[in-house]
């Protein structure tokens, strides 16, 4: 179990419930016109209680498993964003791709590097992880700055290489060494 992060006093990191269905919802609904253009499409349910619930049980079982850590930002118990470690792979690759989001009204206030940096830190000493990867659309400057102030950086340039804002777009791709432990140490 992963205990939840401090960000700031107002602002907790922690790892979703099902009982967050109703606010992640909620935080999608209101911040989908700032998210849309990064997001891929979404179907109707998605925006609801109910497919929040659908989408995080799946989810869910999946870090039990060990594939996933789903993050959730809280402020005044509302939802105003979400950090997932995703595609983690054990053994001798030890590695995981992030993927990240901000609600509309926490965007420019350094929330996005300090869950960056602190999912960072929990990728190292507690799931003991190498590398952390992560892409952006070319345009997505905010983004980029966010990886660059947390230690990630370029490699690499993918053409057409994710579907977001209804068409295949340009992606700049990104990782974070986080040690040089032999896997398993």
């Amino acid at each position: 179990m992963i205990s939840p992060r401090q960000l700031t006093p107002e602002v907790e990191l922690r790892v979703a419930s099902l009982d967050d269905a109703p606010a992640l919802a909620e935080a999608y609904t209101r911040s989908w016109d700032h998210l849309s253009p990064w997001e891929p499409d979404r179907p109707e349910n998605w925006f609801t209680p109910a497919g929040q619930l659908e989408r995080l049980t799946r989810t869910l079982e999946r870090y039990k498993n060990g594939l996933v850590v789903p993050w959730l930002l809280i402020e005044d118990d509302r939802v105003v964003g979400s950090f997932t470690l995703q595609d983690v792979v054990p053994g001798p690759f030890r590695s995981a791709s992030i993927g990240y989001w901000l609600a509309i009204e926490a965007v420019g206030r350094g929330l996005a590097t300090r869950a960056v940096d602190a999912v960072a830190e929990i990728a190292d000493t507690e799931l003991r992880l190498h590398r952390i990867a992560a892409s952006t659309r070319k345009d997505n400057v905010a983004s980029q700055r966010v990886l660059l102030r947390t230690g990630f950086e370029q490699i690499g340039f993918a053409p057409t290489y994710l579907h977001t804002g209804g068409a295949w777009q340009d992606c700049n791709l990104y990782q974070r060494i986080l040690n040089d432990r032999e896997p398993g140490a």
